[in-house]
């Protein structure tokens, strides 16, 4: 009986043993492939602000007729604003000092 609780121990030993190798050999991939997957992040976002600077004048030029008639109307409404505003002052305003 001692021999087989000492097989048992040895097997359960081993068994043991090579979990821990599997957990280190599962984190260190996991590590690894974290790393690789920040790194290719990165590297699509910088890939995709460069596109986004190279491509947003073209599509805007290409909406340009669709945005039209809501720039003109921008416009307009900003030249009556500021017609209706009154006209500043061309004697700048100097503030006098208060007397006690």
């Amino acid at each position: 009986m001692f021999v087989l609780s000492v097989i048992v121990m040895a097997v359960l030993a081993l068994w043991l043993a090579g979990a821990l190798i599997g957990v280190v050999f599962k984190f260190t991939f996991a590590i690894v492939g974290g790393v690789f997957s920040v790194l290719g992040t990165l590297l699509g976002l910088l890939i995709a602000g460069v596109v986004l600077v190279a491509m947003a004048p073209i599509v805007l030029l290409a909406m340009l007729p669709a945005l039209l008639p809501v720039l003109l109307i921008a416009g307009l409404v900003w030249l009556v604003v500021r017609a209706a505003r009154p006209a500043p002052s061309s004697t700048p305003s100097i503030a006098k000092p208060v007397q006690p």
